[in-house]
C-alpha cells in the first residue's frame, strides 16, 4: 500500500511539473509575463518585510544620497530610501490594476451579455454610448474627470474602470452575437429558463472566453494611465508611494546629476507593465483554438 501511495503521489507531482512545462513550452511569453507579474506580486505583499525603511520615512540629513550601502537606490530630494518607497509602490500599483479590471469586467461584461442578446434598439443605445466613451482620447478624459472629483486612489480605480469598460462590452457583444442561435441557447430557452440565467449561466462562460486575454493587457493599461496621471499632478501625490509620482518628483532632479530618484521608479513601472502585456499575450497564444489544433 505505501509503495502503491508514493507512486500515486510521485505521479501526481509529474502531473502538475509536466503541465507547467507543457504551458511553458506552448507559450514561453505567458512564462515570462506570468513570472514577472508574479514577482512584482510577492513584493507587492511582502513589502513591509523586505523594505529596509519605512516608505515616507525621512532622514532629513541624507538629501539626494546616491545609491550604496545603507540606500541601495540612494535617498529622494526628501530623504526617504528610494528602494523602500519602490517596493511599496508595487502595492499601488497592483491596487489600481486589480480593482480597475474587476470594475471593467462588472461594468462591461452585463451590458454586452444583454446588448447582444437582446439586439435591437438596446444594442443600438448601448452601442452608442460606448462609441462616444471610446471617441475621446483617454488620458484626456481621465485627466479631467480625476481632476474634477479629485485625486484619491478610488477616483482614479473608479475612471479607469469605468473608461475600459466598453473595450470588455464590445467583445462580449460580439462573442454573444454569435453564440444565441447555437442550439445550446436554443435548448435553453425551449426548457423555460428565465433570461437572466440564459445570459449568466449558459451564454457567459462561453462569452468571456474571448476576453480572458485582454484582462491582463487592460491592467497594463491602467498602471500606465495611472502613473500617467500622477506624473502630470492629477492623480495619487507625494509622499505616497506611487511610481508615477516618485518620477515627477525626482524628474527635476536628473539635471542636475541625481538620476537614481526617478530611474528605479520608471524601471519598476516598466517592468510590471512590460509582465502584464506578455501574459495578456502569452494568454493570446494558449486561448488560441487554431493554435490549440496544430498543437503548437
Amino acid at each position: 500500500m505505501t509503495d502503491v501511495s508514493l507512486t500515486g503521489t510521485a505521479l501526481s507531482g509529474f502531473s502538475w511539473r509536466g503541465r507547467i512545462f507543457g504551458i511553458a513550452r506552448r507559450s514561453p511569453t505567458f512564462a515570462i509575463g506570468f513570472a514577472i507579474v508574479a514577482a512584482f506580486a510577492l513584493i507587492a505583499i511582502f513589502a513591509d518585510i523586505i523594505a529596509p525603511f519605512g516608505p515616507i520615512e525621512t532622514f532629513s540629513r541624507e538629501v539626494l544620497i546616491p545609491p550604496g550601502a545603507k540606500f541601495i537606490f540612494g535617498a529622494d530630494g526628501n530623504g526617504m530610501d528610494v528602494f523602500s518607497r519602490v517596493l511599496h509602490g508595487a502595492r499601488y500599483a497592483f491596487g489600481i490594476a486589480v480593482p480597475s479590471a474587476a470594475l471593467m469586467l462588472v461594468i462591461g461584461v452585463p451590458l454586452g451579455l444583454i446588448a447582444g442578446y437582446k439586439g435591437g434598439v438596446l444594442d443600438e443605445i448601448v452601442l452608442r454610448i460606448m462609441d462616444v466613451l471610446r471617441s475621446f482620447p483617454s488620458i484626456v478624459l481621465a485627466l479631467a474627470v480625476v481632476a474634477a472629483t479629485g485625486q484619491s486612489l478610488v477616483n482614479v480605480v473608479l475612471v479607469i474602470g469605468f473608461l475600459d469598460a466598453p473595450i470588455f462590452a464590445r467583445l462580449v457583444r460580439s462573442e454573444v452575437l454569435a453564440l444565441r442561435s447555437s442550439g445550446f441557447i436554443e435548448s435553453a430557452v425551449a426548457a423555460g429558463n428565465p433570461t437572466w440565467r440564459i445570459l449568466f449561466v449558459h451564454l457567459m462562460p462561453n462569452a468571456i472566453r474571448g476576453s480572458t486575454a485582454m484582462i491582463a493587457v487592460r491592467m497594463a493599461w491602467a498602471v500606465r494611465i495611472s502613473a500617467t496621471l500622477a506624473f502630470i499632478g492629477v492623480g495619487i501625490q507625494a509622499p505616497t508611494p506611487e511610481w508615477g509620482a516618485m518620477i515627477r518628483q525626482g524628474a527635476e532632479f536628473i539635471i542636475s546629476g541625481e538620476w537614481w530618484v526617478a530611474l528605479f521608479p520608471g524601471a519598476a513601472l516598466v517592468g510590471v507593465v512590460l509582465g502584464f502585456n506578455l501574459l495578456g499575450d502569452g494568454l493570446q497564444d494558449l486561448l488560441d483554438p487554431r493554435r490549440k489544433a496544430t498543437g503548437k
